[in-house]
């Protein structure tokens, strides 16, 4: 029982890492409203979050049947299995979320939980029979794998997921379209004619949903209570709307904003009924396996079956309250949480800006298609309806807050939100807070315009890359309980010290990476915020400019040495490098806009010069690429090295760039520009030597003296070096402009 008593303490480690990672990822779906449109200052939304969180989980349901008996059947199984198998899940879970958390992505920890017991369950079912260690039936026969698996949630939760991401983006476009119709985007004349009346049917939803979604089956609302309120639903809702309303309407008469508390109520609501009914995804299986080490304990035998685990769940108090004390914990201090909601916001923010997902080829038919339907509604529908609509999505400029999305669409997501989940509870469909809160985020978002043309493409395919999230949680989280299933019963010991030792490192790695990343980011938030003016930006411009320019030059130098060489891991570095140059340098181009509307009437001149500099840096770091990757692919595949002749042709070249980039250089650091006709002169005298090169090569050629694709790759190094070296020269000269202007 030794061993056992160990995985019990891993098991409460990880169950603990589970409600960081959990809470850090499951976050999203209640604070991104209230965040997302500034309802009150930060820690105003996540003390109401906090205390929705806690009263959650004190009342939380009996949802631990999940873990117990949910997904297999319990009594098909020894303890030693049993204890294998969730600490299995465990493992997986708390690796696949921290991934999901460290790439900032939303995704479901229910659908994390319910594959993960699945995968292991079938892992160590067919270990089972691999091994004829299988239960003998009542009826004499031996158990089968269906005998073992209870398949039906596993396919029910995937039904669920294809229905709910249909109807919840459908129903936040179609409701956020109405409202935004009644209210516009100067909402503020109409809330004090019928807002009262809004905000009561937004507050009576949440309500609605905190009962039946939050409090139900608790011990907070008595049992007769909620039989009494299930059958009388219209009186019920009748009374909430009545009464919601004519509280909002003395507030409203009180100058009180209404908005404002409706969102926070709503915070409150979804953080309530994550705690209550999410808490099993964290740590039900941890439950599980105490209460399996308890049924055995007395008895030692580790072979006994588990069928206690079928028996109603006694909730530990002091547990919960533990449990939901490390959720608000995690809610303050995890910057992994606002990772994740930053992606979130970033896809529904009303604005235009840098955005973090590209351009495929499904987000841009979507487009295309969307654009074309457009065209039939404009030839169809009057004038003058159009002018009308169109009236009400004009967005109001400079708004004070600067909010991402504006409080009538915050209070349309969280009443949306509360209502589709408060139905699936009522109609017993399994349903996803994350799946539902994200799309209703996402339809309300493009119902209100925020989609543009100029952002449309990349944020559908942000859209489309988290659905794909979704789905590859289940599958990525069956075949890893299911193989790490697999070698816990094969490796037994040792497989749990070396599993442990490995989820300690994943999570130890993941966590730096993700610190590094948020320092780089707030570094260059800093610098952004420290730029306020002309002379700010000269500064700027010269420092981030001269470190760039030091990098291509290394970087150019080291990839032709590598070449030279054949140095595979060499090259393989240089493109990294430039890759991460060119990334750099293309968002700063992006961010052009952005800087210039900052500054001050006076701009002009200088911002000129701003937007050269931005764009000839990119076509440097575009260059350099296309001469580290070709570079990099021919020695990686194996191909013919270069001849003799051609390498003293590109040591030549080689020393003349290093030339003129030495004098660039220390003209870009001490911003004197006496010598910029000197490296007009040299950069002369370099075309001329790769004049000289390509005509030596097309000999090469002619007299087939040269591989073709060492010929390609020659003549490309050639020519993206002559592009590299004219961007350059131009950069330089809109840098002395730039820095005179100052």
């Amino acid at each position: 029982m030794d061993l056992y008593l160990i995985i019990v303490i891993i098991m409460l480690a990880l169950a603990v890492s589970g409600l960081v990672v959990g809470v850090a990822n499951d976050a999203v779906n209640f604070l991104n409203s209230a965040l997302g449109s500034k309802a009150a200052p930060r820690y105003v939304i996540m003390t109401v979050a906090s205390v929705g969180i806690i009263v959650g989980a004190i009342t939380s349901n009996g949802m631990m049947e999940v873990a117990r008996s949910g997904v297999f059947h319990p009594e098909m199984f020894t303890f030693a299995e049993v204890m294998l198998l969730f600490l299995a899940v465990m493992f997986t879970n708390v690796i696949l979320l921290d991934i999901f958390n460290t790439l900032g992505m939303p995704t479901s920890t229910t659908v994390s939980l319910v594959f993960g017991l699945l995968g292991a369950a079938v892992g160590i079912s067919i270990f089972k029979i691999a091994n004829d260690a299988l239960v003998t039936l009542p009826d004499g026969s031996l158990a089968t794998m269906a005998d073992m698996i209870n398949t039906g949630n596993a396919m029910a939760i995937i039904g669920g997921i294809l229905i709910s991401v249909v109807i919840a983006f459908v129903c936040g476009t179609v409701v956020m379209y109405i409202t935004r119709l009644i209210f516009s985007f100067r909402y503020q004349s109409k809330l004090k004619s019928y807002g009262a009346v809004w905000c009561g049917i937004a507050l009576t939803a949440i309500s609605y949903f905190a009962v039946f979604k939050g409090l139900k089956g608790t011990q907070v609302i008595p049992a007769d209570w909620m039989s009494w309120m299930e059958g009388h639903i219209p009186m019920m809702l009748g009374g909430l709307l009545v009464g919601w309303s004519l509280i909002m309407s003395i507030l409203s008469m009180l100058k009180v904003n209404i908005l404002r508390i409706t969102v926070l109520a709503g915070t409150f609501s979804l953080a309530l009924a994550f705690a209550g009914n999410d808490l099993v995804n964290f740590i039900g299986v941890f439950v599980a396996g105490v209460d399996a080490y308890d049924i055995v304990r007395t008895t030692g035998d580790t072979n006994m079956l588990m069928g206690g685990l079928n028996d109603p769940v006694v909730a530990n108090l002091l547990i919960l309250f533990l449990s939901g004390a490390v959720m608000v914990v995690t809610l303050w201090f995890s910057k992994k949480a606002q990772s994740v909601s930053d992606t979130e916001i970033n896809l529904a923010r009303q604005d235009v800006g840098v955005e973090r997902f590209g351009s495929t080829s499904a987000s841009r038919a979507i487009v295309r298609a969307t654009i074309n339907c457009n065209k039939n509604y404009e030839k169809y529908t009057p004038e003058r309806i159009q002018r009308f609509i169109a009236s009400r999505f004009v967005p109001v400029a400079n708004a004070k807050d600067k909010a991402p999305f504006d409080l009538i669409r915050a209070t349309v997501n969280l009443t949306v939100a509360s209502l589709l989940i408060s139905m699936a509870t009522s109609l017993q469909l399994p349903l996803s807070t994350t799946y539902v809160t994200f799309m209703v985020a996402m339809g309300s978002s493009l119902s209100d315009r925020a989609w543009g043309r100029e952002s449309a493409v990349y944020r559908i395919t942000g859209v489309l890359t988290v659905i794909a999230g979704w789905f590859f949680t289940a599958l990525v989280a069956f075949t890893i309980s299911f193989a790490v299933a697999v070698l816990l019963m094969w490796g037994g010991v040792f497989a749990v010290a070396g599993l442990s030792v490995l989820c300690c490192y994943l999570m130890i790695r993941s966590t730096k990476a993700h610190n590094r990343k948020l320092k780089r980011e707030a570094e260059k938030q800093a610098e952004h915020k420290a730029v306020t003016d002309e002379s700010s930006i000269v500064d700027r411009s010269v420092r981030e400019i001269t470190e760039m320019m030091n990098k291509v030059t290394t970087i150019y130098n080291q990839t032709l040495i590598g070449l030279f060489n054949e140095d595979r891991k060499l090259l393989k570095n240089m493109v990294r490098e430039s890759e991460a140059l060119y990334q750099v340098a293309h968002e700063r181009k992006h961010e052009v806009l952005p800087t210039l509307l900052e500054l001050q009437e006076n701009y002009v001149e200088t911002g000129h010069y701003y937007v050269q500099i931005a764009d000839y840096l990119d076509e440097v770091a575009k260059a350099l690429v296309h001469i580290t990757r070709p570079s990099f692919d021919h020695i990686n595949n194996n191909h013919e090295g270069f001849r003799v002749d051609q390498l003293e042709d590109l040591k030549r070249v080689n020393d003349q760039v290093s030339r003129i980039y030495l004098h660039i250089n220390e003209m870009l650091r001490t911003s004197h520009f006496e010598e910029l006709d000197e490296i007009l002169r040299m950069r002369d005298e370099l075309f001329d030597t790769l004049a000289a090169a390509i005509k030596s090569q097309i000999k090469r050629v002619k007299a087939k003296a040269s591989t073709t694709r060492s010929s390609i790759l020659y003549l490309t190094i050639i020519n993206e070096t002559k592009t590299m070296v004219l961007q350059s020269r131009n950069l330089l000269k809109a840098q002395k402009y730039f820095v005179m202007k100052k």
